[in-house]
């Protein structure tokens, strides 16, 4: 699994699209819908199609215990990358695409955490 989250393509979708995706912010979901959440959004796009909105919200509770049972820290960084990966993963399906607005399940964020940290990171010399 790539590390780029901020700006990067995805896909094909079911249709043989490829998608533009750009991060745009990250924030607690308390502070804008009242939710236990870390929000995430992007934008993308496909083509001449409009650009779309996307906020993939990552459910704190989850997300301390998953950091907790794992050993390492929960970071803006990490929270983008494992959102990064559940878009991936909705465009490569088409799962959720019609929604602007989707969380995370517990069990989607251990296999993403699973994946992120299988990839080997190169050491600088």
């Amino acid at each position: 699994m790539t590390d780029q989250s901020r700006l990067f393509d995805a896909g094909p979708d079911p249709f043989g699209r490829m998608w533009r995706v750009q991060f745009r912010w990250l924030q607690t979901g308390i502070s804008i819908r009242h939710a236990d959440t870390v929000d995430v959004k992007f934008f993308v796009s496909t083509g001449d199609a409009p650009v779309e909105e996307k906020v993939v919200a990552l459910p704190h509770e989850a997300l301390l215990t998953l950091t907790r049972d794992h050993g390492h820290k929960l970071s803006d960084p990490y929270c983008l990358r494992l959102a990064a990966a559940h878009l991936r993963h909705m465009i490569e399906t088409y799962e959720d695409m019609e929604k602007t607005l989707v969380t995370v399940t517990p069990e989607e964020l251990t296999a993403y955490d699973r994946a992120l940290h299988s990839v080997t990171v190169p050491q600088r010399g």
